[in-house]
């Protein structure tokens, strides 16, 4: 593929993906909340489910001590915008068999908006 074809290939991508970055820390906070049942915000705490301080650049079933389902370990991604977008409207369908129960956030502000404070967790 030429650099032209790849260009304009990687700005209609870009064009049909949410803008993720746009997302509101305030609010995705606020939603965030429902979160706080089953995770901590503290790195290297858990509860049912692991911290989820740093989880953006966090290859997934990797935070040390925490015993994740064999569904977590073999789901295989880097935490990211894009793969927590794909992951977040309904964690029990992206990963079958994992131990998050959690229904999923179906609405794509509320995803956004929690992503974008997950990513002034660092």
């Amino acid at each position: 593929m030429t650099g032209l074809r790849v260009l304009l290939a990687c700005t209609a991508i870009m064009a049909a993906s949410p803008a993720l970055a746009d997302g509101d820390a305030a609010h995705g906070k606020v939603v965030f909340n429902q979160c706080l049942v089953c995770h901590t915000i503290e790195p290297a705490k858990w509860k049912i489910g692991p911290s989820l301080y740093g989880v953006i650049g966090r290859h997934s079933a990797t935070l040390p001590g925490f015993q994740y389902s064999e569904a977590m370990k073999k789901y295989n991604v880097v935490w990211a915008p894009d793969t927590l977008e794909a992951y977040l409207p309904a964690p029990m369908k992206a990963v079958p068999g994992t131990k998050m129960t959690f229904a999923g956030l179906p609405n794509p502000k509320d995803r956004q908006d929690v992503i974008a404070y997950l990513e002034t967790l660092k």
